[in-house]
């Protein structure tokens, strides 16, 4: 399909999105000054992908557009009820705090609070990180069964970040299975020397993980051992948003 046709195609998708209801084929093209023939063929493979609905001689937006935006608007849904206990987690520890999602083999930033007069900037929303080392990925790879990672994680793509990063594939199965054993998982100077960074998976209502929180922090600013006690406040917060992700466990 030339670029053409695929800014025609989204002339289309505008159309219809925007209209309060169903439009013919002749009202389409008249809407976005193309002839019928063009529109119809564009609507052909709209149609048959479920992104555009026929019934008789009028057209509509398909269901196909609810499964591409679900993800989306499940991330937005999630940040919102996620934010009010991310703050009081930050309260707490006085640390950084995000919340991300899982996209194939890598975790997405969606959301973070930190403090005003922080020097570092720790990521960026919708910066993408592996999961195989990091607190939120192991924390994220928590929902799935053993074989899953390892379908899903490529050894060969487990380099090392820092001397203390796991670089084994059944290393990383048995981080996951103390992850689900205690609750948390843990990233211990793997991404960042000097960095430790605890993290907790949000499961929703069919007690699946959906997301995870964590937080980070220096070591060299605390002159305790502070691991403990951020894990049982970022299981705290994480069970808090599962709650409201509609978890019952």
């Amino acid at each position: 399909m030339s670029v053409q046709s695929v800014d025609r195609t989204f002339d289309i998708l505008e159309l219809v999105a925007n209209h309060e209801g169903p439009l013919t084929l002749s009202q389409i093209a008249e809407g976005i000054d193309l002839p019928k023939s063009t529109v119809h063929r564009l609507l052909k493979v709209l149609h048959e992908r479920n992104y555009i609905e026929k019934n008789g001689v009028e057209y509509r937006l398909g269901l196909a557009f609810i499964a591409l935006c679900s993800g989306l608007l499940g991330s937005l849904e999630l940040r919102t009820e996620a934010r009010i206990y991310m703050k009081e987690l930050a309260q707490k520890t006085n640390q950084v705090v995000f919340l991300a999602i899982r996209q194939d083999a890598e975790i997405v930033y969606i959301d973070k609070l930190q403090k005003r007069n922080d020097i570092r900037d720790y990521c960026f929303i919708g910066q993408r990180r592996p999961l195989y080392c990091t607190a939120l990925g192991k924390a994220l790879l928590s929902g799935l069964l053993d074989s899953q990672i390892i379908s899903l994680i490529d050894p060969r793509t487990m380099v090392s970040i820092t001397e203390h990063t796991i670089t084994d594939l059944q290393g990383l199965i048995s981080e996951v299975q103390q992850c689900r054993e205690r609750g948390f998982s843990l990233d211990n100077e793997e991404v960042e020397l000097g960095m430790r960074c605890v993290s907790a998976p949000i499961k929703d209502y069919r007690n699946e993980v959906i997301a995870a929180v964590s937080t980070s922090w220096d070591l060299g600013s605390y002159a305790t051992d502070m691991t403990q006690r951020n894990a049982v406040l970022v299981k705290e917060a994480a069970y808090a948003i599962s709650k409201r992700m509609g978890y019952r466990g």
